[in-house]
């Protein structure tokens, strides 16, 4: 990777394609959907919305880019086991495509320990040669962190092993033009604004690229924070983008996945 002209860049930009969130509000927000090319992470409390979101972009990468799509395959990689085929076919249903076609343009793959969770993204570089994938979801980035480094001691191995892998995302997204999307729990805490921790007891809180800082492109990287609403009304809000301004806005998981809340 050497140095191109800066309207060549530009051409690449003009390229980058939106993948709808399921939510006209949501979409939005983020000036269109879920950006090809670039890693965006999703990060909240248990039960927030975010693997309803990974499921509905599952399957709304397929869609025609005129109808808000990424023309292209899915691959999640799920570290926690809760990914569920019967949550594709609702969105599939919604969206009017037929559940089987569907279920057979995601790749899934269950992660079992951090060196496997690395060792998949080489597969997926193999797999994404071969064929069109516009999403690589991975749900989520820091479960396995928690369980495989949980020493105080460890602290720095993880957060150099944490980037190596946040690394080689960043280049399966430039490489290959997919959209990457990475979740990640936080836990609740007294502080608001206490968002991050020190206390390498707690678990990866907050934005898990703002502790691998190293691999950390101003271009590419673009954090959402979901929080609880009312009932199934949640709010996603822009904690940290090169491009978005901060601002917020509210979707509603529905049992077709993600679309708009109901005033």
């Amino acid at each position: 990777m050497g140095f191109t002209t800066a309207t060549e860049f530009h051409q690449r930009r003009a390229e980058i394609i939106q993948i709808s969130t399921g939510s006209k509000e949501l979409d939005k927000l983020l000036q269109g959907g879920i950006e090809t090319g670039s890693i965006t992470e999703m990060f909240g409390e248990f039960r927030t919305g975010k693997t309803q979101l990974c499921h509905t972009l599952a399957v709304t990468c397929q869609l025609p880019i005129d109808q808000g799509g990424g023309e292209g395959k899915a691959m999640y990689i799920d570290t926690e086991g809760t990914f569920r085929p019967e949550r594709l076919l609702a969105v599939a249903e919604r969206y009017g495509l037929v559940g089987s076609d569907v279920l057979d343009n995601v790749a899934y793959a269950r992660a079992f320990n951090t060196d496997h969770q690395t060792q998949l993204l080489y597969q997926a570089s193999a797999m994404m040669a071969e064929s069109r994938y516009a999403l690589l979801i991975v749900d989520s980035a820091t479960a396995l962190y928690r369980t495989d480094y949980s020493g105080r001691g460890e602290l720095s191995a993880r957060q150099c092993h944490l980037g190596r892998f946040l690394r080689m995302l960043l280049r399966l997204a430039d490489e290959f033009g997919v959209a990457v999307v990475i979740t990640n729990q936080v836990v609740a805490q007294v502080d608001g604004a206490a968002m991050f921790s020190a206390d390498p007891k707690k678990p990866i809180g907050g934005n898990i690229l703002a502790h691998a800082s190293t691999t950390r492109k101003e271009s590419t990287v673009g954090v959402l924070y979901l929080r609880k609403g009312r009932g199934e009304t949640r709010i996603c809000k822009i904690y940290d983008s090169p491009c978005l301004p901060e601002a917020e806005a509210m979707f509603a998981i529905n049992a077709d996945g993600v679309g708009d809340a109901k005033d």
